[in-house]
């Protein structure tokens, strides 16, 4: 384990709306350039989302993106995925994707690539006007991977950036190819998950997230109280892990929602 000191897991600050904003405009940018250099091939291999290929998988972030910037069309997209669920059950969550995906289908991968290019200022833009009370108070239900309440700020601050991320992460995983990570940026969203993983547990811990995107922080090291589990782990092994594409346990088997 490193010999540098832990960062107090208690002293990593909240992502802040323009923090959050910039790091949302800098990931739709890191997702293009991925996509812009994907062959054929690689936009129908397999994802950690068992019923997405690449191809389908940004078709949800199409869509999400779309939803974002439109408030009509993100209406729509609720509409028809409470239908949806109405008739078929499941969480909304996965309904909305659902829509998403299966309305863009047509979509090729040339055109989709075009399309986020189109889109991503318009999303930027439009979740950086949000009003204040209305990231504040508003609230949403949710149902999957957790049963909770969320303020729209948390949702669109936090959740959104977190998809975005982690689905470049489950593209490059695809796709054979390495994602590109940095401290200050991969980083910073890495230690945003451990913050809430460790409020979620509450258990006192040792951890240290390796390569590159553990690095922000105390370079990757993170304590919460005495004693307790020491946890070694690659830091987006450990993001796999919180979102439910790997298996944890112990510690690791409390999930933070993606």
């Amino acid at each position: 384990m490193s010999s540098s000191p832990a960062l107090d897991v208690s002293a990593v600050a909240p992502l802040k709306h323009g923090e959050a904003m910039r790091l949302l405009e800098a990931e739709l940018q890191l997702t293009i350039d991925v996509l812009a250099q994907l062959g054929p091939a690689e936009w129908t291999a397999q994802t950690a989302c068992p019923d997405w290929d690449v191809r389908r998988m940004y078709l949800h972030v199409l869509g999400a993106c779309e939803g974002s910037a439109s408030v009509r069309e993100g209406l729509h997209q609720l509409r028809v995925a409470n239908k949806r669920r109405r008739a078929d059950g499941g969480a909304l969550e996965a309904n909305l994707s659902a829509v998403q995906v299966a309305e863009r289908e047509s979509i090729d991968a040339v055109q989709l690539v075009e399309a986020l290019r189109k889109v991503a200022p318009k999303t930027v833009k439009a979740r950086k006007r949000l009003p204040g009370f209305i990231r504040r108070w508003a609230k949403v239900s949710v149902d999957s991977p957790v049963v909770e309440k969320w303020t729209i700020g948390y949702l669109v601050d936090t959740i959104y950036l977190r998809d975005l991320w982690m689905h470049r992460l489950d593209a490059t995983d695809a796709t054979g190819r390495s994602p590109s990570f940095s401290a200050e940026h991969d980083g910073r969203i890495v230690a945003n998950v451990v913050s809430e993983w460790a409020r979620r547990h509450g258990q006192p811990f040792t951890l240290e997230l390796t390569g590159a995107a553990g690095g922000k922080f105390a370079n990757g090291r993170y304590v919460n109280g005495n004693g307790g589990e020491s946890i070694v782990i690659d830091a987006a092994e450990f993001c796999r892990v919180m979102s439910g594409r790997a298996p944890g346990v112990g510690l690791l088997a409390t999930a933070v929602p993606f």
